[in-house]
């Protein structure tokens, strides 16, 4: 009866804890951008890289235009951050539109500037049209990553979907396409966006039942407009729950109300994950730093002293 009493007590004193209280800070975080496109953009970037940096990310990535449109800006971009910072950069590379040999040309050129980390994407043809291999090109992210590896020892990290990629037959031919991403060389996965936790807690699940055992990496995107995130979400086959669309109606013309709206259920989000045993997130900042120091904040991540010096 006592060790009842006591048991009842323990979880009445958990349930009553906040949500975010006695966390150990013990996640490891990267952190997404895409390239400028003006001078002003350049300065936010940097703004939000300086912001973040002294997280120690693990890594930060810069998107790469659909059919190669941002190749110059994602390198010139790229090798800035390799030669200002510790922090290891990772260029992405999509198959659309280019040939073999202008991709392996651009991969040798990041491997020269000292880029050693390549995010591996089919990638999505200009203007939505249905995805076509250039003839003399890479077919898929598959035959990407091996290319890749044969320019040079890469890290490479690849795309997973816990929703399933729109062009997939099913699930599991889906989870089987990414098993072989992983089988030809890649070191990790990096998940498009989603807003249910189970969702991803099912798909790691399902990819460790199917031999997969590189990490696979939650992608997290903050929302702070909702309009946008659909259009997004509806060229990836990502859901958007009625209840989240519901909680930012009516906050168009109150942008700080909206981000805190934004904060607390991407951290909310981020916390259930936790839960279930994650430990690395991968944020989508779409070139803004509030709402994923703050998320990092509240999962107990806290600022390195010269995290410049220290990472690596």
């Amino acid at each position: 009866m006592t060790s009842n009493l006591n048991s009842l007590a323990e979880a009445r004193r958990a349930a009553a804890s906040p949500l975010f209280a006695n966390l150990e800070g013990d996640i490891g975080v990267s952190f997404e951008f895409f390239p400028p496109k003006t001078e002003k953009m350049e300065s936010q970037l940097w703004d939000t890289f300086r912001t973040l940096e002294p997280l120690a990310p693990s890594f930060v990535s810069v998107t790469y235009g659909a059919g190669g449109s941002t190749r110059e800006r994602t390198h010139a971009t790229v090798a800035r951050i390799a030669a200002e910072s510790r922090v290891p950069p990772a260029a992405h590379l999509t198959c659309v539109e280019a040939s073999r040999a202008e991709i392996d040309e651009v991969a040798r050129a990041y491997w020269e500037a000292g880029v050693r980390h390549i995010v591996a994407l089919r990638g999505d043809v200009p203007g939505g049209a249905p995805y076509r291999p250039h003839p003399e090109g890479y077919a898929n992210a598959i035959e990407l990553v091996a290319g890749l590896k044969a320019v040079a020892p890469f890290e490479i990290s690849v795309a997973a979907y816990p929703e399933t990629h729109p062009d997939a037959d099913c699930p599991q031919s889906d989870l089987d396409n990414l098993k072989r991403k992983l089988d030809a060389g890649a070191t990790r996965a990096i998940t498009q966006f989603f807003f249910s936790p189970d969702s991803f807690l099912r798909f790691r699940d399902a990819a460790a039942a199917a031999g997969i055992n590189a990490p696979i990496i939650p992608g997290i995107l903050p929302v702070s407009n909702v309009s946008q995130t659909r259009r997004i979400a509806d060229m990836c086959g990502t859901a958007i729950p009625a209840w989240m669309v519901s909680l930012f109606d009516g906050l168009d013309d109150h942008p700080a109300a909206r981000q805190l709206v934004a904060a607390t259920v991407a951290a909310e989000m981020c916390r259930r994950l936790y839960a279930g045993g994650v430990r690395d997130f991968h944020f989508y900042t779409l070139n803004r730093a509030e709402l994923s120091y703050a998320i990092c904040h509240l999962l107990g991540l806290r600022p390195v002293a010269n995290a410049k010096d220290q990472a690596a």
